[in-house]
């Protein structure tokens, strides 16, 4: 191959890329001085692109336009064709102002591309054939306006690319082998700390003790590095183990204040557990418990509570079984309320609810005997008043025991006779 022939081809491929940089950039005119502000500046997507005034050194808006507009902006840059002489100076000198591939794509709508700033992660699939496209977009550009020869000169320099993509892809590969050697070295480097951090978790240590460990071994690394991405996982398990078992304890205390009413010693343990457990104080909202606490306590009678350290709360508990059956209902609520300041707190909660049940199928009966009787009388009078005295017995059971089982049934069966009622 001639030395005219490598100068022919690098200057070919010097074109095809500087070409897309002419795009992005603002390219003066080798006869012209350099302004402040230049005239225009060419950017091209799927079509022609309406040429924008821009700041130097900025980038231009893009808009596309189509049909005959795209020969009119051709026009405006005087590019050299077979029918002009060839000392004819274009407006647009196309040179070569790359640093990054990246630097190379022109400003881009984000409708067909993602490379949008410089600050993007460089992408190779997306990059290398978004520049491509730009090259091929201008060059039918060129050919549709009858600029033929130009657009071949522009797409003959892809016949040349091999040898540099053999090139670019020997670098590539020198430089993978390059930073696989520095991971195994950064790897032995840190190869003790990432021991630890790895023992802690399989014997289930703190979330504190690891993340401390973890923190300090991400702080040696540079974002992003796989190393520090390992030690962020293991910093996700060990928190995860942490909580399941912070989450268990919790339950053992909460139960000391909602089940047994012991609210000093609940209240006791909450503290010490806060203080081992920092790190989980908002998620499992460990002052809200407290505030919990101090609510139940208020609730309770400080007499009656004292009335458990003489009195067997098992006894007063079987008792309530009794008054239950025999519809002593006043006497067992009573009784219950009492016992959920004893150590059987649970359990009279547990009775309560059936209590309300006993309570409410009694007056769910009497509202079936008064709509019994109220349906055979003829007297209209009578038979409201007998409805009446059906919704009655329902709401008594709505307000003594809101908290009833039977809550859904009661409501839907005081509906069905308020109907009756408006008929």
């Amino acid at each position: 191959m001639s030395k005219s022939t490598v100068l022919v081809q690098a200057a070919a491929i010097t074109a095809a890329f500087s070409l897309t940089a002419c795009i992005a950039y603002q390219c003066p005119s080798p006869d012209t001085a350099p302004a402040e502000k230049t005239q225009t500046s060419i950017i091209l997507g799927q079509d022609t692109v309406q040429a924008a005034e821009t700041q130097t050194g900025t980038y231009s808006e893009m808009q596309v336009v189509t049909g005959d507009s795209a020969t009119q902006i051709l026009d405006q840059f005087k590019l050299t064709t077979p029918d002009q002489p060839q000392d004819a100076t274009p407006t647009v000198l196309v040179q070569t102002r790359v640093d990054t591939v990246l630097m190379m794509l022109p400003p881009c709508d984000k409708t067909h591309f993602s490379h949008c700033t410089l600050e993007t992660t460089m992408d190779p699939y997306k990059a290398f054939p978004a520049l491509a496209n730009y090259v091929f977009s201008y060059a039918d550009t060129l050919n549709r306006a009858g600029q033929s020869d130009s657009a071949s000169v522009i797409l003959n320099s892809f016949s040349s690319m091999a040898p540099m993509w053999q090139q670019w892809q020997a670098q590539s590969d020198t430089l993978r082998d390059a930073f696989g050697k520095r991971r195994e070295e950064k790897a032995k480097e840190f190869e003790s700390m990432a021991l630890q951090i790895q023992n802690m978790n399989r014997v289930q240590s703190s979330y504190s003790m690891v993340a401390e460990t973890a923190d300090s071994l991400i702080a040696q690394l540079a974002p992003g590095d796989s190393l520090a991405n390992w030690a962020k996982g293991q910093k996700q398990i060990a928190y995860t183990n942490t909580l399941k078992k912070a989450t268990k304890e919790f339950n053992g205390i909460k139960a000391l204040a909602d089940e047994k009413s012991q609210f000093a010693e609940a209240r006791k343990q909450t503290e010490e557990f806060r203080i081992r457990y920092r790190d989980f104080e908002d998620t499992l909202h460990v002052q809200a418990f407290i505030d919990h606490i101090a609510e139940l306590e208020k609730a309770v009678d400080s007499e009656t509570a004292k009335m458990w350290e003489k009195n067997d709360p098992e006894q007063a508990l079987a008792k309530v079984d009794t008054l239950i059956a025999t519809e002593k209902f006043d006497k067992a609520k009573d009784l219950l309320n009492k016992l959920k300041s004893s150590k059987l707190r649970k359990e009279a909660n547990e009775k309560y609810i059936v209590l309300a049940d006993a309570y409410c199928n009694k007056q769910r009966k009497a509202t079936s005997q008064f709509f019994a009787k109220s349906q055979k009388q003829t007297d209209e009078a009578k038979k409201k008043k007998l409805l009446n005295d059906a919704i009655a017995a329902l709401d008594k059971c709505l307000a003594e025991y809101p908290e009833t089982t039977q809550k859904e049934k009661v409501e839907s069966n005081k509906k069905f006779i308020e109907k009756e009622l408006g008929k």
